[in-house]
């Protein structure tokens, strides 16, 4: 799609629901007449004085700010007053790739905590500037959205794979991209907190070669990987998932692969080497699903979950036999030299075709609870062999 029939298609009409405390703070907002094609707007008066909500009984305290790139200076302009009537963010625009960038590099001392991109423009478009921006150090987690009238799959893929959190589709629909942005403020309000750690309470040997501190994390935590081809946040697994079940499914599969007593990893590691162990295993699975079309997330307590398309479902049995002799034959070392037996369990492949939005995640779910049952079955069953010759 050109950016001509992307213009066309934001002209599409879209509802906009906005808290304002008067109607001339409405007319200001939308002082001119260009924005009408947009939207359809909703007015709805509140109270200037309370806080913006953010669901049952919470009101929204924080404040980010973020970073939107787009070659058209309507749509930043339509940004700007969108970001302005949903909270009290900083909104910094550039219409350029190369801008963008230029703005990042001079920022010493300001970070920003969202980045909001179009995929569609000249020179680097949004994919490729995705990427530029996980490569440098202090926003390899920071959340990416992107914004965008490219909804073909292809494009979906190459936005999850470059790095991207979440995809929203042009026209905007208001509600969405406010709840969706409401989520990016869950996540920026945990990362802002990680930063407020006392000093004295970080362990300078639980920093990975990127200077995130895992001396925090716990079993459960989805900890981030870095480096290794086709992996991406769970949260971004769980917002590209979503948006496939938007339209056709292409006979995608999701399946998992979880760790075999986990918890004895979780307990004789330091974070750190926790960590590593989890970025080696991801590298193992990424490494033997080479060659296939896939995206991997870390879920937490030691399964790994993983989406294929183009209709490929594989043998989870040869699938974990292949990815634990690669482990086998990698060898594994904690600090101190010793090595690690690391092996795997693998759970059902669950097809994800034709699934609504509400069965796909409840399939992701299945395809991860499967795996970590297998795993428990796996040990209930080495424990019943161990303890057979001692009975007889």
């Amino acid at each position: 799609m050109h950016k001509e029939q992307e213009r066309e298609s934001c002209t599409a009409a879209s509802t906009w629901s906005i808290n304002v405390s008067n109607r001339l703070t409405f007319a200001r907002l939308f002082q001119t007449d260009k924005f009408l094609p947009f939207f359809h707007v909703k007015l709805r008066l509140v109270d200037k004085h309370a806080g913006v909500e953010r669901g049952p009984g919470k009101v929204l305290e924080i404040e980010m700010r973020i970073l939107a790139v787009d070659d058209d200076p309507i749509i930043l302009e339509l940004l700007s007053k969108f970001i302005k009537s949903i909270g009290s963010h900083e909104l910094v625009t550039a219409q350029s790739a190369m801008e963008a960038l230029d703005l990042i590099n001079q920022a010493e001392t300001v970070i920003f905590d969202c980045f909001l991109l179009d995929i569609q423009m000249p020179v680097t478009d949004g994919v490729e500037l995705t990427r530029n921006i996980r490569d440098i150090k202090r926003y390899v987690e920071t959340p990416i959205l992107m914004l965008t009238a490219m909804s073909d799959k292809s494009y979906v893929d190459a936005a999850f794979s470059a790095g991207a959190t979440d995809y929203v589709t042009k026209p905007f629909e208001v509600t969405e991209l406010t709840a969706r942005l409401r989520l990016v403020e869950e996540l920026v309000s945990v990362r802002q907190s990680r930063r407020k750690k006392p000093l004295a309470s970080v362990d300078p040997s639980t920093k990975t070669q990127h200077g995130m501190d895992f001396g925090w994390v716990e079993l459960h935590d989805p900890v981030s990987i870095y480096d290794v081809e086709n992996v991406i946040e769970y949260t971004a697994m769980e917002n590209y998932v979503r948006q496939l079940a938007r339209g056709s499914m292409f006979g995608s599969t999701a399946f998992a692969l979880s760790i075999r007593k986990v918890d004895d990893h979780h307990r004789a590691l330091s974070a750190a080497e926790f960590s590593f162990l989890i970025s080696d295993v991801a590298e193992m699975i990424s490494d033997t699903l080479a060659g296939h079309q896939f995206l991997m997330s870390y879920a937490g307590s030691g399964t790994f979950i993983c989406v294929t398309e183009s209709g490929w479902r594989p043998d989870m049995g040869a699938l974990m036999d292949a990815v634990n002799l690669s482990l086998a034959r990698a060898k594994i070392y904690d600090n101190s030299g010793q090595e690690l037996f690391v092996r795997l369990s693998a759970g059902n492949a669950v097809r994800l075709i034709w699934k609504s939005q509400r069965t796909v995640m409840e399939a992701l779910s299945a395809a991860h609870l499967s795996a970590e049952a297998a795993s428990m079955a796996h040990e209930r069953s080495m424990n019943d062999l161990w303890r057979g010759p001692q009975s007889a």
